[in-house]
C-alpha cells in the first residue's frame, strides 16, 4: 500500500497539495477536504503560487542565511563569485534560468487545463 500512495502522490500533484495545505492548517487531509470547497481549494493553489508557504520556503530561508554566512567569510581571491541560496539547497535545480516565455493560450479547455497542470506541478499532459 505504501508504494501505491507514493505513486499516487507523485502522479497527482493536487493530492500532494492537499497534504501540504492540511499540514499548514493543522488538519488531516480528510478534515481539510470536508471543510474546503473545490473553489476555495483552487484559490489556495493560486495563493500558494503567489506566496508559497511550508517547508520549501523554510529551506530557501535557510539557504539565504547560509549564503550570507559563507559570503561574509568568503575570500574573493579564492572564490570571486558570491554564494547564492541555491548553493546550499542540495535538491534545487542549479541550471541556468530560462527566459520568460510568451503565454500559451489553447482553444481546447481540456488541453489548456493539462498544460497548466504540467506547468504548475510538473506533470506531463496525458495523451
Amino acid at each position: 500500500m505504501g508504494c501505491r500512495s507514493g505513486k499516487k502522490l507523485r502522479e497527482r500533484p493536487e493530492r500532494r497539495f492537499w497534504f501540504r495545505l492540511a499540514k499548514e492548517l493543522g488538519k488531516s487531509v480528510r478534515q481539510a477536504q470536508l471543510e474546503i470547497s473545490s473553489a476555495e481549494f483552487t484559490e489556495w493553489m493560486a495563493y500558494y503560487s503567489l506566496e508559497p508557504f511550508g517547508e520549501l520556503v523554510a529551506d530557501y530561508r535557510h539557504g539565504v542565511a547560509c549564503s550570507l554566512l559563507a559570503n561574509v567569510n568568503r575570500s574573493s581571491k579564492d572564490r570571486p563569485e558570491p554564494y547564492k541560496a541555491d548553493d546550499f539547497i542540495y535538491w534545487r535545480d542549479t541550471g541556468q534560468q530560462q527566459e520568460e516565455a510568451e503565454p500559451v493560450l489553447l482553444d481546447d479547455p481540456v488541453a489548456h487545463g493539462q498544460l497548466l497542470r504540467a506547468a504548475l506541478f510538473g506533470v506531463r499532459p496525458s495523451s
